[in-house]
């Protein structure tokens, strides 16, 4: 969305929104960047989203990242693969080695679990945007307390923003030049 065109904001009266409102290079009578949305409950929001095939897909990569997905797969091969090499009578052979039937099933399987981890993975990258969105929300009503409370301190904004700014590029310029 662009600043252009969202709707006009009254100017601002108080001299601390001023300042925080000055922070983000555009002086518009908003405390906040026109993109920012109003984001609640981080699980209410992502359970109204989901629907049935969410669930769906949750349970099985849930399922497919257990231990006993393991223990009942390695049965099943090890079941598998003893009925077809003959061990329990030529007769109830029906996948011969190198055992194709059971490398397509278990090709199929991989292509389908796959999809249901993809699934999973970009409903938990929605749901970090949405984490992001709330951590926002927090920041800038603890930035707006404290630019109240320091106004009515008498705490120089402008040197606090300085001092503010020389530590975060001392912490970037310490953490980039580190050997990782």
């Amino acid at each position: 969305m662009d600043s252009e065109k969202a709707p006009p904001v009254a100017p601002l009266e108080c001299p601390a929104c001023r300042i925080i409102d000055r922070a983000d290079g555009v002086e518009d009578g908003r405390l906040y960047r026109i993109e920012a949305l109003k984001i609640g409950n981080e699980r209410r929001i992502v359970s109204a989203l989901k629907r049935t095939q969410d669930h769906v897909a949750d349970r099985v990569t849930s399922f497919a990242g257990s231990l006993n997905f393991v223990y009942i797969h390695t049965i099943w091969f090890g079941i598998w693969i003893t009925i077809n090499a003959g061990a329990v009578g030529a007769s109830l052979v029906f996948d011969e080695f190198p055992y194709g039937l059971l490398t397509m099933v278990v090709s199929l399987e991989a292509i389908f679990l796959s999809t249901f981890v993809m699934v999973s993975q970009n409903r938990q990258a929605a749901r970090s945007d949405i984490r992001a969105d709330l951590d926002f929300e927090n920041n800038l009503r603890g930035e707006i307390w404290a630019v109240h409370i320091g106004q009515k301190l008498g705490i120089d904004a402008d040197h606090v923003e300085r001092v503010v700014l020389e530590a975060i590029e001392g912490f970037r310029t310490e953490t980039l030049s580190a050997p990782h």
